[in-house]
């Protein structure tokens, strides 16, 4: 049986504050616009603290987080809602709110889904491929082999400028 602990607001804003960016750009990875990350990141903490999971630690803490903002998002992003809506109408509305992000960061966000969350948490995130496997819930082979496939695919777009570093 899992254990839950009920945290106080204090407790609350200190996961937040120790977690959000990271959350808001794995979100942003998938959700592509500042409205769905925002509706995303909110949505992963409202969970934190309906769930009320317990943490053997830190960095248990940061992978249920990260696991749920991505599991949030890939239902978001299934919703029929999103299917219909005009993606074009809704960039250009958008576009006076975007942050500047780095070209690579944004090739990163273009990649195939099951390989920008692998990415993005091995470059930005410094986590290794058995670290990535736990939080996944994969294979470490198969997070090799994303890794491997998501830098073929950012060489063959970056072509001179591409520094596997």
């Amino acid at each position: 049986m899992s254990k839950s602990k009920v945290r106080t607001d204090k407790e609350i804003e200190e996961i937040y504050m120790r977690h959000s960016n990271t959350i808001y750009r794995i979100c942003f990875a998938y959700m592509k616009n500042h409205v769905d990350t925002e509706d995303a990141v909110q949505e992963t903490f409202f969970k934190l603290i309906k769930s009320r999971p317990f943490f053997e630690s830190k960095e248990h803490e940061k992978a249920w987080l990260i696991r749920t903002a991505t599991n949030i998002c890939k239902n978001i992003l299934k919703h029929w809602w999103m299917k219909r809506e005009n993606i074009d109408d809704f960039c250009n509305l958008q576009s006076s709110k975007k942050k500047e992000t780095d070209d690579i960061l944004n090739l990163v966000i273009e990649l195939p889904e099951k390989y920008k969350t692998v990415v993005y948490l091995y470059y930005y995130e410094g986590y290794n491929s058995v670290e990535i496997a736990k939080i996944m819930k994969k294979p470490q082979s198969t997070i090799r082999n994303y890794l491997h496939e998501a830098r073929a695919i950012l060489k063959e777009r970056l072509g001179d400028d591409f520094n596997e570093e």
